[in-house]
């Protein structure tokens, strides 16, 4: 090979498709010396935490290296492009589209194939798997870095925790109507976490999400401390390490606190969230599954009443925190489980 290099070009989704990504990028360095990655300009925070990568590339930048082969696993004509036009011999991406001529590897997602249970992990390891690439236990990794150990640290001390704590992760971070996202179930929840174990619960969120942060800890009441739109998600992630369990709605910080090895509670509301495909994957974590009749036409993109997520059960909830955290034969803590459908 002329410089025994690959590129993942991961540039679109969220935070949890970026962060999914990394497995790719892992797989390849079966083959590879160096992987860098294509993130959106918003990612490279993120990605930067990836700890396989060499380099981070924001979507935009000029590639600063040659390169033996790319791997495009979120697709447009813009992504599918890059690779080509840098002349990189080995190009894998999606088939079926307009632009999969420009892809001289090309792979048909599991789900086109009506597969709707398979992990999202291993289908992006279909990717390196079509260039001999492949990975034995597909868990995203991120990285903690000093500086957010430190601001973390800070934070807890500004807020008086100096023992266990719970992080609460309201929200989503699609296209939620902020104006309507329910806060009464996860006041409910944070009151009763307060209730039983006496420890303080932190609520997380964008910046975007500090009203709805704070109008949780205020119905909530003692001990339950917003901090939306006060961390980067470097800063999440330290906390997140730190913290006795994250309970997170289906969302990017969620895959964050699994992959940082902290207990993880994935709560999914919508009929169509998929948990089995969307799950967290770490070494300690559990989901909700959904229960509410959701109609057949709502998505989380658009869903216009989050009803699902006003009709979640507090009580069964904090079940799958109990069975999380519950300690393995071995005497172990690390648990892979979930609640039943």
């Amino acid at each position: 090979m002329a410089t025994d290099r690959a590129l993942l070009v991961a540039a679109g989704g969220g935070i949890g498709d970026t962060l999914l990504a990394g497995v790719v990028a892992r797989a390849l360095r079966a083959r590879y010396a160096a992987v860098d990655a294509v993130v959106l300009p918003a990612h490279a925070q993120l990605a930067g935490h990836i700890p396989v990568l060499e380099r981070v590339i924001p979507l935009g930048e000029r590639l600063p290296a040659r390169y033996d082969a790319a791997v495009v696993t979120w697709a447009t004509l813009r992504t599918a492009l890059l690779p080509f036009a840098a002349r990189i011999p080995v190009r894998v991406g999606q088939a079926r589209r307009l632009y999969s001529p420009l892809f001289s590897n090309r792979v048909v997602i599991r789900s086109e194939l009506g597969d709707r249970t398979t992990h999202w992990t291993e289908i992006l390891l279909d990717y390196a798997r079509a260039i001999g690439c492949d990975l034995a236990d597909p868990v995203p990794e991120f990285a903690l870095h000093g500086d957010d150990e430190t601001s973390a640290e800070t934070l807890l001390r500004v807020h008086d925790v100096a023992g266990e704590f719970y992080l609460l992760h309201p929200t989503r971070g699609l296209s939620a109507n902020h104006a309507r996202w329910p806060t009464e179930v996860f006041a409910g929840l944070a009151r009763r976490l307060n209730e039983r174990d006496g420890v303080p619960v932190l609520v997380s969120g964008a910046p975007d999400d500090r009203a709805i942060a704070e109008t949780i800890a205020e119905r909530a009441g003692r001990r339950t401390i917003p901090i939306a739109g006060a961390t980067t998600i470097g800063v999440f992630a330290a906390l997140a390490a730190r913290a006795r369990a994250v309970l997170a709605m289906d969302s990017g910080p969620m895959h964050v606190a699994a992959a940082v090895g902290a207990p993880t509670l994935g709560i999914f509301a919508l009929q169509s969230d998929e948990p089995d495909r969307w799950a967290p994957r770490g070494r300690r974590v559990a989901i909700v599954r959904p229960t509410y009749a959701c109609p057949p036409d709502h998505r989380k993109e658009t869903c216009p009443d989050f009803a699902c997520v006003r009709a979640l059960d507090v009580e069964r909830v904090l079940a799958a925190l109990d069975g999380l955290l519950v300690p393995a034969a071995d005497g172990s803590s690390d648990t892979r489980r979930t609640t039943p459908s």
